[in-house]
């Protein structure tokens, strides 16, 4: 059984929790063990990303002014990760894939974080998992002889399938821009336009419904799918149906609440509650990264908690 002591354990390898270790190591931490439960480090960027898609710096047109020591730059999502690797190649930390942390538990000199085959211990630890490792799921069932048919990447579509992608945001504009020259293709959305999404992607796919490339299905609301010969049937509650041989849906991802309920933290509006250091109501217990954010993203904030978090661990700020 494992029971090592560490200075600082930061839990979810994305952008945030990367940051919080080399700006940590920066200001004389040695002792850091980083956990990520998939097999490598921002799986989000790896799983939900479309290959070269464009990251920014300023993520949705927000401007951020970069505090810590990582300069993060426009690139794609090769790139992105091409950078992070960087981060993580000088070895200034423990790194653990395939990891899950199971529970923290507050303890009178820190924390133990409870994994597979044991535990860890730390006066110190960061919470950094993002939204889009849990991504939403609609309310009604999809039944299991279509469940194959229905995704949340493009990871299992093919070239001349009908698709319908489901959501207006982003990653939904996307996904559907990406797949139009390729497929039959329509976008499912509950509002009558896309104004949740960037003013870039905002201008993709109005160009690509003018030149009829995407069939917009604005206004409309699923109430479920069944199967129709093989294909899925998609059922609106105003009556209407649509047959499809793919159904995508990028609606966004949940916070999960009960490990941080296990953790002992505190939400408010779905996010866990946290001062400007982003420590929660746990005393050295932290949150940092899309977690912390409104609909998540920025990696540029992302990094900038790590700063702040590193600066107040170790009595800079």
């Amino acid at each position: 059984m494992s029971e090592k002591k560490y200075d600082l354990i930061i839990i979810g390898a994305g952008p945030a929790g990367i940051a919080t270790a080399v700006e940590s190591y920066v200001l004389g931490m040695r002792n850091i063990l980083l956990l990520e439960k998939d097999e490598n480090h921002n799986a989000t960027i790896r799983k939900f990303y479309k290959d070269k898609k464009r990251v920014d710096k300023d993520w949705k047109g927000q401007e951020v002014e970069l505090d810590g020591t990582i300069y993060f730059m426009d690139g794609t999502k090769e790139s992105t990760l091409d950078f992070f690797d960087s981060l993580l190649d000088n070895n200034i930390l423990e790194l653990r894939t395939h990891t899950e942390v199971q529970k923290i538990e507050k303890i009178d000199n820190g924390f133990e974080v409870a994994i597979a085959g044991g535990s860890v211990k730390a006066p110190h630890v960061v919470v950094t998992i993002g939204r889009m490792g849990k991504p939403n799921k609609p309310s009604y069932k999809i039944p299991s002889s279509i469940k194959l048919k229905v995704d949340y990447t493009l990871d299992n579509c093919s070239s001349n399938e009908n698709v319908m992608i489901v959501g207006g945001g982003d990653s939904a504009i996307e996904y559907a821009v990406d797949l139009c020259g390729h497929n039959e293709l329509s976008i499912c959305y509950r509002r009558d336009s896309f104004v949740r999404a960037s003013p870039l992607n905002q201008k993709n796919i109005e160009e690509s419904i003018k030149m009829g490339g995407i069939k917009p299905m604005l206004n409309l609301d699923i109430e479920g799918l069944e199967e129709s010969e093989g294909r899925v049937q998609v059922n609106f509650t105003n009556g209407e149906i649509e047959i499809v041989d793919r159904v995508v849906y990028a609606i966004g991802g949940t916070t999960p609440s009960g490990f941080l309920q296990s953790s002992g933290i505190d939400e408010l509006d779905g996010k866990p509650v946290h001062d400007d250091n982003y420590e929660t109501n746990v005393k050295n217990l932290f949150v940092a990264g899309d977690i912390t954010q409104e609909s998540g993203g920025s990696i540029a904030l992302g990094l900038n908690h790590g700063f702040a978090i590193a600066h107040y661990i170790m009595g800079l700020k």
